[in-house]
């Protein structure tokens, strides 16, 4: 069974940084795509950062970039979001996903997630 499992939420000031973690269960963690998104009340959910299969490529929401570091460890099993210089406007639920059949930031290409982890900016 396809399981992911995150850890690493916080409440931080404006400028801080925070790591997500964010751990694959039963299936060939290495293979497959792996992507962070987010969603903020009343917002829709959106892309953040995601990782392909063998580390070949990386994909960042403009918003982010710069900021935000997306990295994967395949022996661990475990993809990783390094966030900082945070701001305010990056307080979210943040959610880890796979996909099975693609990659990128569109949350239509995947369909296994993570339990999402509250991450809080304040100013």
């Amino acid at each position: 069974q396809w399981q992911l499992t995150q850890s690493g939420g916080s409440s931080v000031q404006a400028g801080g940084s925070v790591r997500l973690s964010c751990a694959g269960s039963g299936f060939m963690f290495g293979t497959y795509c792996m992507a962070w998104f987010r969603q903020a009340p009343d917002k829709s959910r959106e892309g953040v950062a995601a990782i392909s299969g063998g580390s070949r490529r990386v994909y960042l929401a403009d918003s982010v970039k710069g900021r935000f570091n997306i990295s994967r460890d395949d022996e661990e099993r475990t993809l990783y979001l390094q966030m900082s210089s945070l701001k305010p406007e990056d307080s979210a639920i943040y959610f880890c996903a796979t996909s099975t059949w693609g990659c990128g930031l569109a949350v239509e290409s995947f369909n296994i997630w993570g339990q999402g982890t509250q991450v809080t900016v304040s100013s």
